[in-house]
């Protein structure tokens, strides 16, 4: 913190954290004060019984409220979520849109449930003998599976593109990118070069990209009007925030023809 205050802020630092980070006030005050603007979770479900058979005993509590804590200390928080539990209700794939919609997490990664060998879901599918196939790759963001899912798997795979095609909708994504830049907007800083020049140039090849595209254009000119009211300052993180949403479109319109 004391070396980046000194030169004027030149890095914009990232991290990966767990949930509980929420829980450590002065930590996040320290992150704050060092420059942090993005910290990238493993959420994986908001189902508390999916979250025990994962082992994610850090993710307890109010898991809404600890994402708003972090935002409120001025870090983007992107996340990793995870479909295909056991203990998944038939209604996961709502509750997962419902979840990633309330928190305003723009970047949310979200993939089908795959065992790794030597892990230990990997061990307990072998005993149960349900296991399909290795899957080393480490790859859970394509349409299959390597494992018999208790939940029908063609109903799963439904939904997980549900998820996808719903979440990076360009309406539904641009609202997200917006809240979260209001829950971040404490002491947000910006080096000046970097938000004119930078921001000039996204701008340029972002219209390039979606200039062919009608519906998309018209949502990014939706939210590239309210930011330029509420967010000026926040120019090229809107335009990254822009950028990513297409590149996560793209993927979601090929996670539903595969």
């Amino acid at each position: 913190a004391k070396w980046q205050k000194e030169r004027g802020y030149p890095f914009s630092l990232l991290t990966e954290a767990s949930l509980n980070l929420a829980d450590d006030e002065p930590l996040l005050a320290s992150m704050r004060e060092a420059g942090f603007h993005r910290v990238f979770i493993g959420i994986e479900t908001p189902v508390a019984e999916s979250l025990h058979e994962a082992q994610k005993s850090q993710n307890r509590g109010d898991l809404l409220s600890s994402v708003k804590k972090i935002q409120s200390y001025g870090m983007e928080v992107m996340a990793g979520f995870i479909v295909g539990f056991d203990n998944d209700p038939l209604d996961i794939f709502e509750r997962q849109i419902d979840f990633i919609r309330k928190s305003a997490i723009p970047l949310a990664m979200v993939g089908l449930l795959n065992a790794l060998p030597d892990t230990q879901l990997w061990k307990r599918l072998e005993r149960e003998g349900r296991l399909l196939g290795e899957d080393a790759s480490g790859n859970n963001t394509v349409c299959t599976l390597n494992f018999k899912t208790r939940m029908d798997p063609a109903f799963l795979i439904q939904g997980y593109q549900r998820i996808m095609q719903t979440i990076y909708s360009p309406r539904e994504y641009y609202e997200r990118a917006l809240v979260s830049m209001k829950r971040t907007a404490h002491e947000f800083r910006e080096k000046p070069h970097y938000s004119v020049l930078t921001s000039l140039a996204s701008f340029t090849r972002i219209l390039v990209k979606l200039g062919v595209v009608d519906r998309e254009r018209r949502e990014f000119w939706r939210f590239f009007t309210k930011t330029l009211l509420k967010h000026r300052n926040r120019m090229a993180e809107s335009l990254r925030l822009a950028a990513m949403g297409y590149h996560f479109r793209k993927l979601s319109d090929a996670y539903s023809q595969s």
